[in-house]
């Protein structure tokens, strides 16, 4: 375990913000993890995977430890299903690559999403009709003051919409280790609720898709929307879209009643926040090297050197707009790392 001066954190972050981390270790297995939890010189540490949902934006003046993990491991199965222990430090979208080699589902709704599987249940990952909670067993973590390994239930991790314990009354407290999801084998519930996965298999002239053709549809869609963070910096979604009560929904719609929105119980609709930042005249707008995606006003990014507080900025300005104009609150979906 080897522990670095003054590193770059740019290739540790996909909207390759530009940042130092004062010390920094590559964490490659749970013992190292517990070891480094241990280093009474390094009071302050500062866990990072995937570096796919986060914003720096300035130095990190503590520790930083590359939670890198690897190990895919089947723990159950039976005719119908099967349990897999996914180590933190193993990539989502190859997971789930993987999965569909082995015809397990459950997964690839999800597919392409940017980051490593550790940090998934802390946001409930999720993407056109499906969310990480639906195919979550459990997950082994780290107390960080303790170096105690706790399993975290389905229920104990409290999921809601881009929500977890984990960022509410558990957030700095536990690294998570491992995740265990169980998957289908045979008799896969195929979601093509949404209606962009129903319009890309009709041109892709498939009618009877199979769970590979869900998630090739999902890639598709994807990679016409959102840019490849390797090409030009972002984090995927940064803006959660905002959730109304049927009340506030109705005033809405009276309003705007070309607004694409969905029902998420009979009390919330779900409103596209890409839409309404693009209403604003955001969309593919550009501040410097920081900027609104031409394809997706969801996305921001960085077009080569913005800095961290650069692309911060441009998201306030952003939520203002959307705020003054339809009075409605967009909040990030990006851990901002001020």
């Amino acid at each position: 375990m080897e522990i670095q001066q003054n590193t770059s954190l740019k290739t540790y972050n996909t909207f390759g913000i530009e940042a130092k981390a004062k010390y920094f270790c590559e964490i490659n297995s749970v013992l190292e993890l517990s070891q480094a939890l241990q280093l009474t010189d390094y009071p302050k540490k500062f866990f990072i995977s995937g570096g796919s949902n986060m914003l720096i934006t300035q130095d990190i003046d503590a520790l930083v430890l590359h939670i890198n993990i690897k190990g895919i491991e089947i723990i159950y199965e039976d005719e119908d299903q099967v349990h897999l222990k996914v180590s933190a430090g193993e990539n989502w979208h190859q997971l789930i690559l993987w999965t569909l080699e082995q015809n397990y589902g459950g997964l690839e709704n999800m597919s392409l999403i940017p980051g490593n599987t550790g940090t998934a249940p802390i946001q409930n990952i999720g993407a056109y009709g499906v969310e990480l909670k639906d195919s979550f067993e459990s997950c082994e973590a780290m107390h960080i003051a303790t170096q105690k390994p706790r399993t975290f239930s389905n229920e104990e991790c409290q999921f809601g919409y881009r929500d977890s314990y984990f960022k509410n009354e558990g957030k700095g407290q536990y690294v998570i280790t491992s995740v265990n999801f169980r998957l289908t084998k045979k008799n896969h519930v195929l979601n093509t609720s949404y209606g962009a996965i129903e319009t890309e298999l009709e041109k892709q002239k498939i009618k009877q898709p199979k769970i590979k053709d869900i998630s090739n549809a999902v890639i598709a869609i994807r990679q016409s929307k959102l840019p490849d963070p390797a090409k030009i910096g972002n984090s995927g979604s940064f803006f959660k879209n905002p959730v109304v009560s049927k009340q506030q929904f109705v005033i809405f719609n009276k309003k705007y009643p070309d607004a694409p929105n969905y029902k998420v119980s009979d009390d919330a609709y779900k409103i596209p926040a890409g839409w309404l930042i693009e209403q604003c005249g955001f969309k593919g707008k550009r501040y410097g090297d920081a900027g609104v995606h031409k394809n997706q006003a969801l996305v921001l990014v960085n077009y080569g050197n913005a800095s961290g507080a650069e692309i911060l900025e441009l998201a306030y300005t952003i939520s203002a707009s959307v705020k003054e104009k339809f009075d409605l609150k967009i909040t990030p979906e990006v851990n901002i790392i001020k």
